[in-house]
């Protein structure tokens, strides 16, 4: 649920990029038109010459996973087309996202999940080893149904895709093939969850016997 490194990099919601220019001419106008005829039986997918400009505005993360895809990813709606036909060709409702992350999300309404802009700082965090995600206290009440609703139906808490994806991810990181700083812009709420591990690490007293205390694998390029 975070923006990728960028601005100091810090950990903060995905934030909305301009309408790209030609989006008019080449997405909404004929997207438009189409509409206008009154036929929704087949869409045209306009919305893909969107696509590139897309990617660049999430910086290459899925807007729901938080994670660098290795495979162009897709044009969500945020809003689907069968909720809201109109809002099939604007910018504004367009979201990047893993192939598997639209499929499963077409199936819900726009008020049953949370928005990626809408994501706070701190809403959702990392468990480590086991590289689940649960959300926190910081996401507030009135959305918590949303954000829990979306944890399940997503799978972004606990399914095995995401997971294992992010185990790879710390893996490498712990090997020491991906440095803190390169987690980040793949991972960035795992690199989150790494450094709260390296301050608790740090913080913690040492142990009455003498023995060193404990603290998270660190990669050698970190």
């Amino acid at each position: 649920m975070d923006r990728a490194p960028g601005a100091g990099g810090r950990m903060i919601p995905f934030e909305r990029a301009p309408e790209p220019a030609g989006f008019d001419a080449s997405v909404r106008q004929p997207g438009q038109r189409w509409l206008a005829k009154g036929d929704a039986r087949s869409t045209p997918g306009y919305w893909r010459r969107a696509a590139r400009d897309l990617r660049a505005a999430f910086k290459d993360l899925c807007g729901y996973t938080a994670m660098w895809l290795s495979t162009p990813g897709t044009v969500d709606h945020f809003v689907s087309r069968d909720e809201d036909p109109s809002l099939a060709y604007a910018w504004t409702n367009f979201r990047y996202a893993a192939a598997w992350i639209n499929s499963s999300k077409s199936a819900l309404r726009s008020d049953q999940v949370l928005d990626p802009f809408e994501v706070g700082d701190g809403w959702f965090e990392i468990i480590l080893p086991s590289c689940q995600m649960v959300l926190t206290d910081r996401c507030p009440p009135e959305v918590r149904d949303r954000a829990q609703t979306m944890l399940k139906r997503l799978k972004l808490g606990d399914g095995e895709s995401v997971v294992s994806f992010r185990q790879e991810w710390y893996r490498m990181y712990c090997e020491g093939e991906l440095s803190l700083e390169g987690l980040a812009r793949k991972a960035p709420l795992l690199a989150r969850a790494v450094r709260k591990q390296r301050e608790q690490a740090a913080a913690e007293p040492a142990a009455s016997d003498g023995a060193p205390r404990s603290r998270p694998a660190e990669a050698s390029g970190a």
